[in-house]
């Protein structure tokens, strides 16, 4: 009879505190930072940074060269000696041996190492004539018509057919493409995609 009392008391304190553990984690997951996510740099060997990434450089045995930082808006970060460095665009790996070349300058066999510590949610950018024009976040594969569609479309004096397409690249140059929305429509089997830092432009 005493088991049997125990046991009900200890199985009601489970099912009273769940209520309080899951509002907890509820509580814990609401007050992690929108957007930003720990990012590993094993699994992440396709990403290309983007501005505002937090990087970890570290040089073996250069402890002066090694730096926390984060990409600026302009998409590049500034280290000793080297200076000023285009990051966004780029993945971990090429900007190791892009800082790698840059620190062989000064350094005899530099060992480079580029962690991302921190990274945010991949963004594009619709501007000018559209009903919602501003930051959208890529979570797959997103087309320039999808993005148009987000936006809202488009306001009635918009150009359609002179859209363009603004893409940095990864030695800091922007790239504009022409962008032809009743092409796009008419030949839907050919679709453009957008990538992460791109900026939709409607005139």
């Amino acid at each position: 009879m005493k088991t049997a009392c125990v046991l009900w008391w200890c199985l009601l304190a489970v099912v009273t505190s769940a209520p309080a553990l899951a509002q907890t984690a509820a509580g814990l997951t609401a007050n992690r930072p929108p957007g930003r996510t720990s990012v590993d740099p094993a699994a992440s060997a396709d990403y290309r940074l983007v501005a505002g990434d937090k990087l970890r450089i570290e040089v073996y045995k250069e402890p002066q060269l090694s730096q926390s930082l984060q990409i600026r808006p302009d998409g590049k970060i500034t280290l000793p000696l080297v200076g000023d460095i285009p990051a966004a665009g780029v993945t971990p790996s090429e900007l190791t041996v892009t800082l790698t070349e840059r620190f062989r300058e000064f350094v005899t066999a530099p060992a480079v190492t580029v962690i991302v510590a921190e990274t945010i949610a991949p963004v594009i950018y619709v501007m000018g004539e559209v009903f919602k024009p501003g930051a959208q976040p890529i979570t797959g594969p997103m087309t320039v018509v999808q993005a148009l569609a987000v936006a809202g479309g488009f306001k009635d004096f918009a150009n359609s057919r002179k859209i363009r397409i603004l893409r940095s690249g990864s030695n800091g140059t922007v790239q504009t493409i022409d962008f032809d929305y009743r092409d796009a429509i008419a030949r839907p089997d050919s679709p453009v995609l957008l990538r992460p830092g791109d900026t939709v432009i409607v005139p």
